[in-house]
């Protein structure tokens, strides 16, 4: 079992036995689901850390090196990776019946846990902002051009928008990330609450699911994910979707009726940035 969630893992890539066992520490719960028929093969499983606060960066949450954090004394459970192990069972939802039990279950067992949310990767970010580029469409102001021609030493700033996804090295400079920060909070804002498509739903696949169950965007972390991959797919950008269980209901039907995305005021702040 424990290899073939090895084997299955399609979020945050499980590197050693040693990061396995990390994941499945006193602070840290695993849950999955099962068919009678299929006993030894996981359909879906979640990872969870328990943590105090939104955890904002997925590094130092995996981090092997990390001291043990008593659990009973978390106050936020966060939800990090979700799988869907079975490639024949794509687009059957059972990712939202499991995020429902799991905290049914985390409330059960650990009673200081008010906050419950994702850590979660924003995969369709930099597929939209190169499509954009190439139909022409005008993502950035005169002066956020100038700033992204100047921080990677090119002529225009569609070139340089299309550098940020290819060329990681700035995520290594402060001053140039500091630059990009705002311009790419902003257009990462923008695809998250909204652009939609044909049906009226929120572009990015991730968004689309913790919206349907429920959720709102709560916060647009910056650099939460600097592995090569976070990079190339969201300039390190993850989102953290929260879980209010007083208002889960209304918001799943808001987004499910008039494709509302609800949000924090901070995350809709950076629209006006």
């Amino acid at each position: 079992m424990l290899e073939k969630l090895i084997a299955y893992e399609a979020v945050h890539e499980i590197r050693s036995w040693d990061d396995l066992k990390n994941r499945l520490d006193a602070d840290r719960r695993l849950f999955g689901f099962f068919h009678p028929r299929m006993p030894n093969e996981p359909l879906i499983f979640v990872q969870v850390a328990l943590v105090s606060g939104l955890a904002d960066n997925v590094a130092a949450l995996l981090d092997e090196s990390a001291p043990l954090t008593d659990p009973a004394a978390a106050d936020t459970a966060i939800f990090y990776s979700i799988t869907n192990a079975q490639r024949g069972l794509v687009g059957i939802s059972f990712g939202g019946f499991l995020i429902k039990r799991v905290v049914d279950e985390l409330r059960a067992e650990f009673k200081g846990l008010k906050t419950f949310s994702t850590l979660s990767p924003v995969p369709g970010f930099a597929r939209r902002v190169r499509r954009a580029l190439d139909d022409g469409e005008a993502l950035v102001d005169e002066n956020e051009a100038i700033v992204l021609a100047e921080t990677f030493g090119v002529g225009d700033g569609e070139t340089a928008l299309r550098r940020v996804f290819e060329d990681s090295e700035w995520a290594r400079d402060p001053d140039r990330a500091a630059a990009l920060e705002p311009i790419l909070k902003r257009l990462c804002a923008r695809y998250l609450l909204v652009e939609k498509n044909v049906r009226g739903r929120a572009r990015d696949p991730v968004a689309h699911f913790h919206l349907t169950n429920g959720a709102r965007v709560e916060r647009l972390n910056w650099l939460a994910d600097p592995s090569p991959h976070g990079l190339a797919q969201s300039a390190g950008m993850m989102v953290n979707y929260l879980y209010n269980l007083s208002r889960i209901e209304a918001y799943h039907e808001g987004y499910s009726g008039e494709g509302k995305v609800a949000a924090a005021t901070a995350v809709n702040r950076l629209l006006r940035k």
